[in-house]
C-alpha cells in the first residue's frame, strides 16, 4: 500500500514479489517428497494440503538419485572440457533455457560452461556437425520425438553422454545415458515450470560437484590383456560416413574413437548415416531407426 508519502513502502519479506511464501503457504516444491495442488487459503494463497490430500510429488528419491548421477556425469565432463549441446524439438525455448543455465552463471565465483542450443530444421545433421567425441547431448521431450529419438540412438557413434528430460510414457531402457522423468501424462507438464525445476537443479548440482574435485575423475579402467584383442571387442556403433568404393567393402564410418574404415561385406551396401554394429574391423549387423537390428 502507499504510504503517508505517496511512496510505495516495502512489504515484509515473506510478501514480496520472488519470494517464498511463508508458514504453511512456503514454496518448497524442490524439496523431496514435498507435493502442490493444495487449496488456498483464507488469504487466498496457496496452503500446505495435509499429506492424504496432496496431489503430487515434486521429486521422489528416485528422481533425486537421478538428478545426482546426471549431474556427476556432466561434471566430469565438463572438467575433461565437453560441450553441452542442448535440444529440444518441440519446446525450443527449453533447450535455449538450459544452455544459458549454463553459459551465463548468476552466482558469483561459479564457472560459466560451454552450452549451446542446437534449433532449427534438420536437426540431427546439425548434432551430427556440431558433437564431438567426450561432449553431451541434452534433450528436452518427449519419448516420441522422432528427432531425439535418432541422436540419442547416434550419439554413441559420435562419442557423446546423452541425457533426457521429458514426461508421460518413458523412452525404452538404455535409450539415453540418463533419463530425468517425470511420470506425468499431462501435455501441459512442459509448461508448468517442471522441466525448469529439474534442469536448474542438474545446473546446481553440477557445480557442487565442482567443489569437489576429487569427484571429477572416474576411475580408471585397467586393462590386463588377458583376452585376445578380437574377442575383446564386443561390438561398437558406428555411423557410416561414406564407402570407399574397394572391392573389399571397405567403408568410413564414425565411432567414439574418431574415424576409421571398416569391412562392410557381410552388411552389404550401405548408405551415409546408416548405424552399423562394428565387431573386429567388421559391420556384422544394421541398427535401423526403431533401435532394432
Amino acid at each position: 500500500m502507499p504510504s503517508e508519502g505517496g511512496r510505495a513502502d516495502r512489504a515484509p519479506a515473506d510478501d514480496r514479489v520472488g519470494d517464498p511464501p511463508s508458514g504453511g503457504g512456503r514454496g518448497d516444491g524442490a524439496l523431496v517428497g514435498d507435493r502442490v495442488g493444495g487449496p488456498l487459503s483464507e488469504g487466498g494463497r496457496a496452503g500446505r494440503a495435509p499429506a492424504d490430500d496432496r496431489a503430487e510429488v515434486l521429486l521422489d528419491e528416485s528422481l533425486a538419485k537421478d538428478l545426482a548421477a546426471a549431474a556427476l556425469t556432466l561434471a566430469r565432463r565438463f572438467a575433461a572440457g565437453a560441450t553441452l549441446w542442448c535440444v529440444a524439438p518441440a519446446w525450443e525455448p527449453h533447450a535455449h533455457h538450459v544452455a544459458v543455465e549454463f553459459v551465463h552463471p548468476v552466482i558469483v565465483g561459479k564457472r560459466a560452461l560451454p552450452a549451446v542450443a542446437l534449433t532449427g530444421p534438420g536437426l540431427v545433421d546439425t548434432a551430427r556437425l556440431a558433437v564431438r567425441p567426450g561432449d553431451v547431448i541434452l534433450a528436452v521431450a518427449a519419448e516420441s520425438d522422432p528427432d531425439v529419438a535418432s541422436i540419442t540412438r547416434r550419439a554413441p557413434a559420435w562419442g557423446a553422454t546423452t541425457l533426457w528430460i521429458g514426461n508421460g510414457p518413458r523412452p525404452p531402457a538404455g535409450a539415453a545415458d540418463h533419463v530425468l522423468w517425470l511420470d506425468d501424462p499431462d501435455p501441459l507438464v512442459p509448461a508448468t515450470g517442471r522441466f525448469v525445476l529439474l534442469y536448474h537443479l542438474l545446473w546446481e548440482l553440477t557445480h557442487v560437484c565442482f567443489e569437489h574435485p576429487g569427484l571429477l575423475s572416474g576411475p580408471d579402467v585397467e586393462c590386463t590383456d588377458e583376452v585376445c584383442i578380437t574377442c575383446g571387442d564386443e561390438g561398437r556403433l558406428a555411423e557410416v560416413i561414406a564407402p570407399l568404393g574397394a572391392a573389399d567393402g571397405g567403408t568410413l564410418v564414425r565411432t567414439a574413437n574418431g574415424e576409421e574404415s571398416v569391412d562392410t561385406l557381410l552388411v552389404g551396401p550401405v548408405e551415409p548415416g546408416d548405424l552399423l554394429l562394428v565387431h573386429a574391423g567388421a559391420a556384422i549387423t544394421r541398427i535401423h531407426e526403431d533401435g532394432t537390428r
